[in-house]
């Protein structure tokens, strides 16, 4: 399969996606029909992800599809792929998936396929029902996908690995494909940085980034640094329009059993109904908790983020744009083909194998 057929695949699978979340008809009368005959698995599959995962809410994988279609435009795939040198020879490259967010391995799959490997699948049991969707779509397309994309209960016979798992599975699989070529991501967490003269625009989006996915992915800020206590009702006051993620039993029982255990530990935490708020030096916080950190001088707070910047995926701030994994306020759940999983360059990985 030539590059450029590989480019079309993915593009038509982007239309796909967006024909799937918006019932968009295209002008290519084949495509339209096409689309209209995979329209009942399509919805069977959404809905089936829904139900087998209840973290994945309609609104959460139709946001998912929605990126990916944006992306998955051709000139956005030549625009990523353009500096690269891609070999000839096709290496196998195995997948582990992690299973947290809607799709959450496709940039992995879409990497592998693209730079002209094969790709061997050991997919999340918590996401498998809209990536595996994704990859009959393209074994429709081209027949030859079938033996360039196999999804499989254990890796075998793999050149190289990406996996993707906990700090803990990570030293596992240091140690069981630690003598092939590899990427071994870990947890990562991202953090706000707040100087206090953020706009009510600014603060409204930074609940995107708390909030979106209910705060699962790595690419969600689950620590804030703020210069003043007296920030946080006006942040609470901004993000008041998310606080319907109450009414989500998973999310309710988080908030619950982490209000409950606050307050057995007689722990200082403000609290909005919704969310709690903890005064705590770890970056890393549980669902429905936001630490938060007073700081004095904002050097103090860079230097420190770069010192951890293996544990940090983005970091949002006025103040922050000299850092390396800067995002723009309510970005944070809006990647980039170019923003890579623990700021590991892909594409350049595969090229090299």
């Amino acid at each position: 399969m030539t590059f450029e057929q590989r480019i079309s695949a993915f593009n038509e699978l982007g239309q796909f996606f967006n024909f799937i979340i918006n019932n968009d008809l295209i002008k290519d009368k084949k495509l339209t029909e096409k689309f209209e005959n995979w329209k009942e698995e399509a919805e069977y599959a959404v809905s089936d992800a829904e139900a087998y995962n209840n973290w994945f809410t309609k609104d959460n994988i139709t946001l998912a599809l929605k990126s990916w279609a944006e992306a998955l435009t051709e000139e956005n795939l030549l625009a990523w792929t353009k500096d690269y040198p891609f070999a000839e020879t096709p290496k196998n490259v195995g997948i582990i998936m992690a299973g947290n967010l809607p799709l959450v391995g496709f940039h992995d799959l879409l990497s592998v396929i693209i730079s002209g490997n094969n790709a061997l699948i050991k997919t999340s049991s918590k996401d498998d029902k809209l990536i595996k969707l994704a990859i009959k779509y393209l074994y429709s397309i081209d027949e030859d996908f079938k033996s360039i994309i196999q999804t499989v209960e254990r890796l075998e016979n793999f050149d190289a690995v990406i996996a993707t798992g906990s700090n803990n599975t990570a030293r596992y699989f240091e140690q069981y494909f630690g003598k092939v070529p590899n990427i071994i991501r870990k947890n990562r967490t991202s953090i706000a940085v707040l100087n206090g003269l953020e706009t009510d625009e600014e603060l409204k989006k930074l609940g995107d980034d708390l909030f979106i996915y209910f705060g699962l992915g790595c690419r969600n800020v689950t620590k804030l640094y703020v210069k003043d206590e007296a920030q946080l009702p006006k942040i609470f006051e901004a993000i008041f329009s998310y606080g319907n993620v109450i009414n989500h039993p998973k999310y309710a029982n988080n908030y619950d059993y982490n209000r409950a255990i606050f307050l057995l530990g007689k722990d200082e935490f403000l609290d909005n109904n919704f969310v709690l708020m903890k005064k705590d030096t770890s970056l890393h916080s549980p669902i429905a908790v936001v630490n938060f950190e007073v700081y004095e001088d904002v050097n103090d707070v860079k230097n420190y983020l770069i010192e951890n910047e293996d544990q940090i995926q983005c970091v949002v701030g006025n103040d922050m744009k000299d850092n390396p994994n800067y995002v723009e306020f309510g970005q944070t759940q809006f990647p980039r083909l170019t923003d890579y999983a623990d700021n590991i360059d892909t594409l350049f990985f595969l090229a090299e194998l």
